[in-house]
């Protein structure tokens, strides 16, 4: 009933021969994968463990870290028991794609770069190099013995959850001093904002399938991106918006401008908030997170990259180690991915960063043109934009997790038909090329 009322504003401007698998309606009731889902809403619900640690049971922060680092790895324990005797292979091989070949690469010289790496705890930086590898474990498996669709989707739905739980603790919390949603402490609003992002975009892969109840989670999502006020994340977000909205043909008109015109009214609404964040964010804000600010962050580190040109300060090599900016503030990243990849790993970092993110954008440049093109576009797109002022301090800003659900998601729709009989396949020139470039 709902799919009726929203077909004549979705899909009527279709350009290929036949769907892709990621624009077609779901038909019939998906199998349910468990595993999958909680892998995918503990990627995104992880970065509250502190916060409730702290401000909920009054304990120390390193206690919710640490109750994060257990859950990954029972996590871990759960996708290796379930792959035991596993009915479905995949056909694909994850090592057949360029960008999977790059995530190991990267995996393996961040592990090695623990025998170097200048940290304040060696021990710690070895626990949170291993839940790395956890977190691309756990979806390697999953997509070794489950339809690559179907840990897709599972996994992003968890995601968006995860999400939506993050931003309601976020509204639970008193608002910062800026005025900002966040703890000043323990949950910045950039790791809101962030995740929130990040989760809008999983939530358009589903409704871009006809699932349309991930449109409401998409819009509190919107909201909370918003009222965090995260500057480089919220531009980094309408410019993957911008590249969606003007490639995906198969979006009509009047649905392109309801999303247009629904991001206004939620600007409008909250204008006098951002406008009293101006003038904090200009007379009393903290000088290290302005743009002056940020400038003299990415000076200090490019010249402590130097001392170390061809392999960098190692992994974990920021947090308690660099000094303090400002007054206050203590930098857990160079807040620019290049920069940040550089300072950990010297030129080799910069070398697989480009390889990273090079190999993923050939992938999607291969692909005839579908949402799914504009969709993996787009998100690459944010990736990207928001890199230029903000990162991870561990992992990349699209997690090596990430990276390899999107690339096998991408090679599934370059299999001929008869390899995968339950999905339709692109009947078009584009379809060989992408198994070329993927390989």
């Amino acid at each position: 009933m709902i799919a009726d009322r929203f077909r004549p504003i979705i899909g009527s401007r279709a350009v290929a021969a036949q769907p892709y698998p990621f624009d077609r309606a779901v038909t019939q009731a998906e199998p349910i994968q468990v595993m999958p889902a909680l892998v995918g809403f503990y990627f995104s619900f992880r970065v509250v463990f502190v916060l409730i640690a702290a401000r909920l049971f009054l304990q120390e922060p390193r206690m919710g870290a640490a109750v994060s680092l257990v859950c990954n790895f029972v996590l871990l324990l759960g996708t290796v028991f379930e792959s035991f005797g596993a009915a479905v292979q995949n056909k694909e091989n994850l090592l057949r794609l360029r960008p999977f070949r790059w995530v190991l690469l990267f995996l393996g010289f961040s592990g090695c770069s623990l025998f170097w790496s200048v940290t304040a705890s060696p021990a710690s930086a070895v626990v949170y190099w291993c839940a790395m590898a956890a977190d691309l474990g756990m979806v390697v498996l999953l997509l070794r013995t489950n339809p690559v669709l179907d840990v897709g989707r599972a996994l992003m739905k968890g995601y968006v959850w995860g999400a939506s739980a993050v931003a309601f603790s976020a509204w639970m919390i008193p608002p910062q001093s800026d005025l900002r949603l966040g703890d000043q402490e323990l949950l910045g609003p950039n790791q809101i904002g962030y995740v929130c992002a990040f989760a809008i975009f999983l939530a358009q892969f589903l409704i871009r399938r006809k699932q349309y109840f991930w449109i409401l989670p998409s819009v509190f999502l919107g909201i909370t991106l918003l009222r965090t006020i995260s500057k480089t994340t919220i531009l980094a977000f309408v410019a993957g918006q911008a590249f969606i909205l003007l490639r995906d043909r198969s979006l009509s008109l009047k649905w392109k401008l309801t999303m247009i015109g629904a991001a206004a009214c939620i600007l409008a609404f909250f204008w006098s908030l951002i406008d009293a964040y101006y003038t904090v964010y200009t007379n009393a804000g903290n000088q290290a997170e302005t743009l002056t600010g940020r400038l003299g962050i990415w000076a200090y580190f490019l010249q402590e990259s130097v001392e170390n040109l061809w392999i960098g300060h190692g992994f974990h090599s920021v947090w308690k180690v660099v000094p303090l900016f400002g007054e206050d503030f203590e930098a857990r990243h160079a807040h620019n991915e290049l920069i940040q990849q550089f300072y950990a790993y010297g030129v080799a970092g910069i070398v697989m960063l480009i390889g990273l993110y090079g190999s993923l954008w050939r992938q999607i440049r291969a692909l005839a043109p579908s949402s799914l093109k504009a969709f993996a576009g787009g998100l690459l797109l944010f990736i990207l934009v928001r890199g230029l002022a903000d990162t991870e301090p561990f992992d990349l800003s699209l997690p090596l997790w990430a990276i390899t659900l999107l690339s096998a998601i991408l090679m599934s729709n370059s299999l001929p038909k008869d390899e995968d009989p339950d999905e339709f396949r692109p009947e078009t020139a584009g379809a060989p090329r992408l198994r070329r470039a993927a390989l």
